[in-house]
C-alpha cells in the first residue's frame, strides 16, 4: 500500500473570523487523487455537524413583513442578519440567546447573551441600527444539525405567532476546492499525483478539524465492507403437511395390501406420497385390486398420487 503524507501549506484566518487551510496530500497512485478528493468533498460540504440560527423572535412583531419603529432595518433584513451570524454550539439541546438595546445603538453580534454553551463567532457582524429613544429586543434560537434545513411551513401554525423561523444553514464549510498535480514522479518512471484542497470554514471549526472529521466518517462508511463475508443461508426445508405424518395403520387397509406394503418399507402416507400407481402395481404380490384400495384410501384424506413416474 503507497504511504502518503498530509502537508497543510497555508492556514488563514479572515477579518470575519472565517479560517481557509490548504492541504497537499500525497503521493497517490493514478486515480486516486480524484477518488480520495471527490469523497472528502461531499463529506465535509454535507455531512459535518454545525450550528445555526433557526428562530427570531421580536418583541411587539409578529409577522416577518413589518417594520419596527426607531430601527433602520426592517424585519427581513434582520432576519437575514440574523441568519448571517456564525455560531459554535456545544449543547445538542436548543440554546437561547438574548438581546435588549437602547438607541442610539449599533448592534452586533457580540451584544447578544449566551449561555456558556455558544461561542459568537464573529461578533462584529451587524443585525440592527436603533435611533435615540427607541428600544429593540430579540430573541434568537440556535440548535445543531447537518445540512440545510428549510422552514417547515406547516409547523408555523403550531409554533408561536410570534416567533420567526429561519431557513438554517449548518454547514460548517463554505467552500472546498481541490486540484490534482501529476507532475510527481516514483522510481522507474511510474507518475504519481498529488492532491491539494483549499477548505474555507465559517469559523466554527478549523479547517485541521474538519478534515480530520469527513475522514473519520469516511472510514466509518467504509469498513464495514472491510469485514463483510458472504454466507449463503441454506432454505428451510418445508415441514411435511399433518396428513402426511399418519402412520400406514391408520388407512384401515386390508391385511394383503397392508403386509404388502410393510414388506416394501411403507410405513406411513408419506412414504406413500413417493408412488406413482404404476409404483405400486410392481411391489410383489401386490395387484390392482390393492392399488386401487391404497388410493381410495389416500382420497378419503385428500392425497392423491399420479397414475404414472412420467406424470408425477
Amino acid at each position: 500500500m503507497l504511504q502518503y503524507q498530509i502537508d497543510r501549506i497555508d492556514h488563514q484566518v479572515s477579518k470575519d473570523r472565517s479560517q481557509t487551510g490548504v492541504f497537499l496530500i500525497g503521493p497517490l497512485e493514478r486515480g486516486q487523487a480524484t477518488t480520495l478528493g471527490n469523497s472528502l468533498r461531499r463529506v465535509l460540504m454535507g455531512g459535518l455537524e454545525g450550528s445555526a440560527v433557526t428562530a427570531v423572535r421580536i418583541a411587539g412583531i409578529n409577522h416577518e413583513y413589518a417594520t419596527i419603529p426607531g430601527v433602520r432595518e426592517d424585519v427581513l433584513d434582520i432576519l437575514l442578519n440574523c441568519k448571517q451570524i456564525s455560531v459554535d454550539s456545544r449543547s445538542q439541546e436548543l440554546e437561547i440567546g438574548r438581546l435588549v438595546v437602547t438607541g442610539p445603538a449599533e448592534v452586533k453580534a457580540k451584544d447578544i447573551q449566551f449561555s456558556s454553551q455558544v461561542e459568537v463567532v464573529d461578533g462584529d457582524r451587524p443585525i440592527a441600527t436603533v435611533h435615540e429613544g427607541h428600544n429593540l429586543e430579540l430573541e434568537l434560537h440556535v440548535e445543531r444539525g447537518i445540512g440545510y434545513r428549510p422552514v417547515d411551513r406547516r409547523n408555523e401554525e403550531t409554533s408561536a405567532i410570534d416567533l420567526l423561523q429561519i431557513d438554517a444553514v449548518f454547514m460548517p464549510i463554505t467552500k472546498v476546492n481541490f486540484t490534482i498535480d501529476e507532475t510527481a514522479v516514483a522510481e522507474g518512471g511510474s507518475t504519481r499525483e498529488r492532491l491539494k484542497m483549499e477548505l474555507v470554514t465559517d469559523g466554527s471549526t478549523s479547517p485541521d478539524d474538519a478534515l480530520a472529521e469527513a475522514a473519520n466518517q469516511l472510514i466509518e462508511l467504509f469498513q464495514p465492507l472491510a469485514t463483510v463475508s458472504m454466507v449463503e443461508e441454506t432454505p428451510e426445508e418445508p415441514e411435511p403437511a399433518a396428513e402426511a405424518q399418519i402412520p400406514l395403520e391408520e388407512l384401515n387397509l386390508s391385511v394383503r395390501a397392508y403386509n404388502c406394503l410393510k414388506r416394501a418399507q411403507v410405513n406411513s402416507v408419506s412414504d406413500l406420497m413417493g408412488f406413482s400407481y404404476e409404483d405400486l402395481l410392481e411391489i410383489k404380490n401386490f395387484g390392482s385390486k390393492s392399488a386401487d384400495e391404497v388410493i381410495e384410501a389416500l382420497e378419503r384424506i385428500g392425497i392423491s398420487i399420479p397414475q404414472s413416474r412420467t406424470s408425477a
